[in-house]
């Protein structure tokens, strides 16, 4: 009889001590996954609703945005410009095929103040724009202007140069610059708030 115990108890304890094992080793395995995770410094792993769209992309970005940025189109609304009529757009380049080679003997003439801009652009033909201090328009078309300053360091300084807008039709202008390194002309629609000229970076 006291032999018969001890053979029953041998698979009893057996299993109890393979179970025993097992709950052991799952709940290290555990352990030390959190522990690992803990000693990288790394971020938790994101919840599945904070993963929509793209992969990469954040929860919030907008079809099309320049650089991912929240609200990016919103935001930089006043740097798109309007439509031009495929008619005024023709009428466009005829105008910036007069101005090209003024700016270009201007430039080569290191000749890119405003003053000096304004006087040639005016033998061409083209009138000064005239506009009163509520934006109303009382006649012109040709606005010549100094250059955008931009943020140096700890001040504003503006960079030799002119800034130049042709205004050909409500929707559609000739723009160009004059600067010591460059020049350029291109047509161009309407920009919601500074007509036909593109407003700076940094609004």
């Amino acid at each position: 009889m006291s032999a018969s115990v001890p053979a029953r108890r041998a698979p009893l304890t057996a299993a109890l001590l393979a179970l025993s094992a097992a709950l052991a080793l799952t709940g290290c395995g555990r352990e030390r996954a959190s522990d690992t995770t803990a000693t990288a410094g790394g971020p938790a792993a994101p919840s599945a609703s904070a993963s929509t769209g793209a992969p990469g992309a954040g929860p919030y970005v907008e079809p099309g945005a320049g650089d991912g940025a929240p609200h990016y189109n919103e935001n930089n609304a006043y740097r798109r410009e309007g439509e031009m009529s495929p008619a005024h757009e023709a009428d466009a380049n005829r105008e910036a095929e007069r101005i090209t080679p003024v700016i270009e003997r201007l430039w080569k003439q290191k000749k890119w103040d405003p003053a000096s801009v304004r006087t040639a652009l005016l033998d061409l033909g083209y009138e000064e724009e005239r506009i009163t201090q509520d934006g109303k328009r009382l006649g012109g078309t040709l606005t010549v202007r100094e250059m955008y300053p931009r943020f140096e360091t700890d001040h504003y300084v503006t960079p030799e140069g002119a800034l130049v807008a042709l205004r050909v039709h409500d929707d559609t202008c000739v723009t160009a610059f004059l600067q010591k390194t460059n020049y350029q002309v291109r047509t161009n629609g309407l920009y919601p708030e500074t007509g036909c000229l593109e407003p700076p970076a940094g609004h």
